[in-house]
């Protein structure tokens, strides 16, 4: 009973330099893991901005060597005004178009909308397989996994950004990406 009392009665330990508590080990390792969590999200994460509009992660897929034709992946929001996507450019390419992909009769067909993309105010746009999507027509070089592709999206009111693409895998689909998108 004497020894319970003892140990009872010592009160919480003394702290030296060498021996921290074991709550203050793992508080600090806590703190620097969401420090290195903090920092890969913003490392992997890359989104622009130009005025009230929102680039939400570039991507294209590595093409097979000698291809001459690449795509490019987007989202667009706006919490603006109605603008409209009009060019597109990036110096891997000869030309960069704005293309749309939709079933007709029972076919899958792509065509270029030379006036531009509609992005409604306060709305988004999915730029993504199967559906609209920048070309890159005559590739200057064959894009490989792990590359990030310069371009320059252009608005009719907001203007020019520049952006970056990061290449993903030949054929990686877009749920790797981790969108859930509203839009076309």
């Amino acid at each position: 009973m004497i020894h319970l009392f003892r140990l009872v009665s010592r009160g919480p330990r003394r702290r030296t330099a060498y021996r921290p508590y074991g709550e203050e080990v793992f508080a600090a390792c806590v703190f620097a893991l969401s420090i290195l969590v903090l920092s890969a999200q913003s490392l992997l994460a890359h989104d622009f901005t130009l005025g009230k509009i929102e680039i939400d992660h570039p991507w294209s897929r590595a093409t097979p060597g000698g291809a001459t034709v690449g795509a490019g992946y987007l989202v667009l929001k706006n919490a603006g005004p109605a603008d409209r996507l009009v060019a597109a450019s990036s110096p891997v390419a000869e030309r960069t178009e704005i293309h749309e992909m939709a079933m007709t009769n029972g076919v899958m067909t792509m065509r270029p909308l030379p006036g531009g993309l509609v992005l409604p105010a306060n709305g988004s746009v999915a730029l993504k397989p199967g559906s609209y999507h920048l070309m890159f027509i005559g590739l200057k070089r064959q894009l490989m996994k792990g590359d990030v592709i310069d371009g320059t999206l252009t608005f009719e009111k907001a203007g020019t950004v520049a952006v970056k693409f990061n290449v993903d895998a030949i054929g990686a689909p877009d749920s790797e990406h981790g969108h859930s998108h509203s839009g076309k």
